[in-house]
C-alpha cells in the first residue's frame, strides 16, 4: 500500500520480509529495479573500510535526525571536551561543530581503528552532554562518513575548508566569531 508516496509493508510483515519482497520484484524486472527507492544499509557501506595507523581521516558524525542540539554553548563544550579526551588514540588536526553535525580532521594513531576512535568519541559526547538539552533520545545518528586523505592532498587547504564551514553556512561572517572550532596551527 502507498503511504506518502513510499511502499509500506502489509501489516503483519516484517521489514526484512519487505525488503526481500522488494528484492525479488526488482531482480525479476529490471524497469522496476531503476524506479525503485533506494534502500540504504550502513552495514555495506562500511564493508571493506579498512583503517590506517598513521592515516589522516576527514569524520563527519550527524546528530539524529539532523536535529540542532549542538547549537548551545555547553552542548558544544561537551563536544570539544570528548575531542580531547581522545588524544591518545588520535591527533585532531582541526575540527568544528556545527549546529548539526561535527566535521573532524584527525590523525589516527596506532592502537584503535578509525571506527573505534569515532564510538569512543560519541560515547564521551553523550556522557558528559547536558541531559537538559537532549532529554533521553539518542544524540547521534548511527554511523558516520569518513574520508581517508591521500598523501598528495594539502593538508591545510583541507583544514581550511572545514573551518570555514560556519560561515558558508551563514553563520557568522568571519570564524572568529564562531565559539566551536581549533586548528592545530594556530
Amino acid at each position: 500500500m502507498l503511504a506518502f508516496g513510499r511502499l509500506e509493508p502489509p501489516v503483519g510483515v516484517s521489514l526484512r520480509a519487505n525488503r526481500a519482497r522488494r528484492h525479488a520484484m526488482t531482480s525479476m524486472n529490471p524497469e522496476k529495479a531503476r524506479s525503485a527507492d533506494p534502500v540504504f544499509h550502513s552495514r555495506r557501506l562500511r564493508t571493506g573500510r579498512t583503517s590506517s595507523p598513521g592515516g589522516v581521516y576527514l569524520v563527519t558524525i550527524v546528530t539524529r535526525q539532523r536535529t540542532t542540539v549542538l547549537s548551545n554553548l555547553a552542548a558544544g563544550r561537551a563536544v570539544v571536551g570528548a575531542l580531547r579526551s581522545c588524544r591518545n588514540d588520535a591527533e585532531t588536526i582541526c575540527f568544528v561543530v556545527m549546529p548539526d553535525h561535527l566535521h573532524w580532521l584527525l590523525q589516527l594513531g596506532p592502537r584503535l581503528s578509525i571506527s573505534q576512535v569515532v564510538s569512543k568519541t560519541k560515547s564521551a559526547v553523550s556522557r558528559n552532554f547536558p541531559v537538559r538539552l537532549r532529554g533521553r533520545s539518542p544524540i547521534w545518528q548511527r554511523g558516520f562518513h569518513d574520508r581517508r586523505l591521500r598523501p598528495s592532498e594539502d593538508l591545510r587547504s583541507v583544514a581550511r575548508y572545514v573551518i570555514e564551514n560556519p560561515v558558508r553556512a551563514g553563520l557568522v561572517q568571519s570564524i572568529r566569531d564562531y565559539p566551536h572550532w581549533d586548528a592545530s596551527w594556530l
